[in-house]
């Protein structure tokens, strides 16, 4: 779990809350109070993610989008400032342990051909890691088809 606190910035331009990223666990569950500020990007624009009173933003992360061998996707995105109020939020990070097996589910493949290997959940996290660092997309070094 982590909270967060975005303080105002007179010029938001000048700086993020949370640079452009995915999230490597299963699931994210966000409680982002009333003010703008997670953004997802979508079609190479950033929309915000309009708070809603009394609810969690859910988000899937790249875990839940290997298992779902792609039928479900991890959102890239950020948070922004405001320039007169702050703004905090709480996420609750769903992961696995780090020596679990991660590969797609065999339901969801027995039709077809899975899109990510299996891999040990440490082993992910350092390449994510290292592979965000370069700029290399963290799940391609995990794809079986181009």
């Amino acid at each position: 779990m982590a909270a967060n606190n975005y303080p105002p910035c007179p010029d938001p331009s000048l700086t993020l809350g949370l640079p452009k990223h995915f999230n490597i666990n299963l699931i994210t569950i966000l409680l982002q109070e009333q003010v703008n500020g997670l953004q997802v990007l979508k079609d190479e624009q950033w929309l915000a993610v309009e708070p809603v009173p009394n609810a969690f933003v859910v988000s899937i992360g790249h875990v839940l989008q290997i298992i779902s061998s792609g039928n479900l996707s991890s959102a890239d995105h950020r948070v922004v400032t405001d320039s007169k109020v702050s703004r905090t939020s709480v996420g609750c990070f769903i992961n696995t342990s780090s020596t679990c097996r991660i590969e797609p589910a065999k339901a969801l493949i027995k039709d077809s051909s899975p899109l990510y290997r299996a891999f040990i959940y440490k082993d992910f996290a350092s390449t994510y890691i290292q592979g965000t660092l370069d700029g290399v997309a963290p799940l391609d070094l995990y794809k079986l088809q181009p």
